[in-house]
């Protein structure tokens, strides 16, 4: 039996309606591996530029889900794909006719299903109407929506005779039309059940998000798929909308100047799909009746000149006090606390002038960088008791967790999933909060995928995911902003994320039936829940370290035997410039330029220090290098599942599963490299240490082993990532590797095996 979390309290009838007995489906005794499986998958899998996913999201495609096998129940009824008319009000705001026409464009592309879109004058007598869906606002529809309580909220009402969506306001409205694409795309086909009347409460005032194509790179079929998701905020990184400088907090912050064009146009192209623009309010504030004054004069002009933005994000990384500094503050708790109660003093004269001028904007706070450790509680909380009552403030939620792996302890350091969460530090902060009375309470929570993986579009830990909507929503969180970094590609994780930001949504289990199904195809739903299962596994056995290279990158980090006698670009080795201070700057290593320094492990080639055990460091090295094993190995149980499944899809839907599993295999495979190179940078580092003939030919042949290991699971990697351009992008740093990086890794490690190793054999006579 599965482990299932109980979302909610008692469902109505929801999913269970939309299930389909499923063909029972032969047992599978012999389990296919990765190679095997890859033989059989690659073939049929075409090969993708990168950009290839850019591309098709600018364009608004995405997969269509019409099954010509699917029948209805006898639970459920069907939209005739002729005959029924899709009914608005003429006073219909602007919103709502986008959201009626993208509907019927859906049910026309998607569903083969064609409704006539007609506008009427009143729909006071939809109870008499038949062979329609009525759409309408609670003052559109008389008797209707008594139980809708704020904005977002809807009612749905399936009858053989007609639908009804019922919304609190226009959103609402909105978002009811794209519930029923939901649950039509769950089935795919128009069906829905034949007797249901169920009212949906939003869980959260917003959900903000970022652009997963990259900065400021909102075309509108894009606008509109996330729409289909459940945002109604979207915001941009590390710009004032003004195009006034950004405060650099080091001399490598090169940020972009914004086009305030582009942002007023972007608003109003939002604001046809109901979506709202936020905006980073980036400044240096430091104090005194001169910069008061200059701040509030900053502020009334923005929010005079842009109307249209909702609110503004003040993010210690872009408005601070004085001087930046990172997550430790430097000086102890009583200079952090001091430093604390300037920022907020800046954090209340943005708030004073903005509720002075339009009171309905949102001052969203965001103290990321001030110290989250799980010590630090009394700081954090701190914090929140300086902010200025009217402000709205962003929590991190999981940052600093702590978390123990064989009796070692250490806390996270960046966005992750392999603690749910809330942190220490954030669980106090929000306690605080709320016996403040403060406006509401908004936190950074990823849901679908994190910087733990930062290269991967989602991650199919569904059960791990789970649990965070439900702590969400245990502590009270009223708004989200979801993918602070990565930025948004649709996927089942969001699409499931967006089921959970509503009240009455159906039971977890169904749910993922539901997807495993469409997925997969019929039959394949144990299977593939059994395999999520594994995947929730391994992932709560995953060690954090923050967002390095080892779970970004591990599959395409090198691995260094000696240091590079030839540099892959520029050096300052002879320069009055100082080599080692540049790279800080540009954060380039001129022995591996194609990605940030940060991403792969650079030995210490003087070898004073073992740069593996610094890197896993709280923990151990053989601790941590035991627990990204067991984590693999989970992996590898639900992709024995995984791959069953996916093999035994039916025609239609092979290329979809197929991509599943690489997916997958690549989250396993990133584990192992990380393995790999850690364990391969510490032998370095000890066959230093060593003049012992014996013992030098231990550690050498294990290298050996361990380059052949990553040769082929390098090459493994190489062909997924040909297969799936969203592998290796984070839009931050565009694609941290791609297909041709991941190609010199291949040559450099080939060259370890056959010139490297066997000449410093040679050198020392070692057999």
């Amino acid at each position: 039996m599965l482990p299932v979390n109980n979302l909610r309290r008692e469902f109505p009838i929801i999913l269970a309606t939309m299930l389909v007995v499923g063909c029972s489906r032969p047992s599978v005794n012999e389990r296919v591996t990765s190679s095997e499986f890859a033989a059989k998958a690659l073939p049929i899998l075409p090969v993708e530029e990168p950009y290839t996913f850019h591309k098709i999201l600018s364009k608004g495609t995405e997969y269509l889900r019409r099954d010509p096998q699917a029948q209805p129940t006898a639970q459920e009824m069907t939209i005739p794909a002729q005959g029924w008319t899709l009914l608005i009000r003429s006073d219909a705001g602007p919103v709502l006719r986008q959201a009626a026409e993208d509907f019927q464009a859906y049910l026309d592309r998607g569903m083969q299903t064609r409704l006539e879109l007609q506008v009427k004058d009143s729909l006071a007598d939809w109870e008499r109407l038949s062979g329609a869906v009525v759409v309408g606002t609670r003052g559109q529809l008389p008797g209707c929506g008594a139980a809708l309580k704020a904005r977002k909220d809807y009612e749905l009402q399936f009858s053989p005779a007609r639908v009804l969506v019922c919304g609190f306001d226009d959103r609402g409205t909105m978002y009811g039309l794209y519930n029923l694409e939901a649950r039509m795309k769950l089935r795919e086909g128009p069906f829905l059940p034949r007797s249901l009347i169920t009212v949906r409460h939003s869980l959260y005032q917003a959900r903000i998000t970022l652009s997963g194509l990259g900065w400021m790179e909102w075309p509108d079929p894009y606008l509109s798929l996330l729409a289909h998701y459940g945002f109604d905020g979207i915001v941009d990184d590390y710009a004032n909308p003004n195009g006034a400088p950004a405060p650099a907090y080091h001399e490598g912050a090169w940020f972009r100047r914004q086009d305030p064009a582009r942002v007023h146009d972007l608003a109003r192209r939002a604001a046809r799909y109901g979506i709202s623009v936020y905006s980073q309010l980036m400044y240096q504030y430091t104090g005194g009746p001169q910069d008061d004054a200059r701040l509030r004069t900053f502020v009334r002009t923005l929010v005079n000149d842009f109307p249209e933005i909702r609110g503004y994000f003040l993010d210690t990384e872009g408005f601070w006090y004085k001087g930046w500094f990172g997550a430790g503050g430097g000086g102890g708790p009583k200079a952090l606390k001091e430093w604390v109660k300037h920022w907020a003093s800046g954090v209340s004269i943005v708030t004073e002038e903005c509720r002075r001028l339009n009171p309905a904007i949102e001052v969203l706070p965001w103290d990321y960088n001030i110290d989250f450790r799980p010590d630090q509680v009394d700081v954090k909380r701190y914090v929140v008791s300086q902010y200025p009552q009217y402000a709205i403030p962003i929590f991190t939620f999981e940052n600093g967790k702590s978390f123990e792996l064989g009796g070692e302890r250490s806390w996270l350091r960046d966005y992750s999933i392999n603690e749910v969460g809330p942190a220490e530090v954030t669980e106090a902060q929000i306690a605080m909060a709320k016996q403040r009375g403060l406006r509401a309470v908004y936190a950074k929570a990823d849901t679908w995928a994190t910087w733990q993986f930062g290269t991967f579009p989602y991650l199919p830990f569904p059960y791990q995911w789970a649990a965070r909507y439900q702590a969400l929503e245990k502590y009270g969180i009223d708004g989200t902003i979801e993918s602070h970094s990565y930025g948004f590609k649709p996927n089942w994780v969001a699409e499931m994320r967006a089921w959970y930001s509503w009240s009455d949504a159906p039971p977890l289990d169904e749910l993922l039936r539901a997807i495993a199904r469409r997925e997969f195809g019929p039959g394949s739903e144990d299977e593939v829940l059994t395999a999520w299962d594994h995947f929730g596994r391994a992932i709560r056995l995953m060690p954090d370290t923050g967002p390095t290279w080892g779970t970004n990158n591990a599959l395409a980090a090198p691995l260094f035997f000696e240091r590079p006698q030839t540099p892959r670009t520029m050096t300052f080795e002879h320069s009055w410039i100082d080599q080692d201070k540049w790279s800080e700057v540009c954060s380039i290593n001129p022995y591996w330029p194609y990605t940030p320094s940060e991403f792969f492990l650079y030995p210490d080639f003087t070898n004073q220090v073992n740069v593996a055990e610094r890197y896993v460091s709280p923990f151990t090295l053989p601790v941590f290098q035991k627990y990204l094993l067991l984590a693999a190995d989970e992996m590898e149980k639900g992709l024995e599942s995984y791959r069953a499944a996916a093999l035994e899809a039916p025609p239609s839907k092979q290329r979809r599963a197929f991509r599943e599993v690489l997916l997958a295999e690549q989250l396993q495979r990133m584990m192992r490299s990380e393995h790999a190179v850690l364990e391969f940078e510490d032998l370095r580092y000890r066959l230093a240490k060593t003049g012992d003939v014996a013992e030098c030919r231990r550690l050498l042949d294990r290298m050996v082993a361990i380059a052949n290991e990553e040769v082929a699971r390098t090459e493994a990697s190489l062909e997924t990532a040909r297969r799936d351009s969203r592998l290796g992008y984070e839009w931050e740093q565009d694609y941290i590797y791609r297909p041709e990086v991941i190609q010199q890794k291949l040559l450099l490690v080939r060259t370890i095996l056959e010139e490297q190793i066997p000449a410093y054999r040679r050198r020392n006579n070692i057999p």
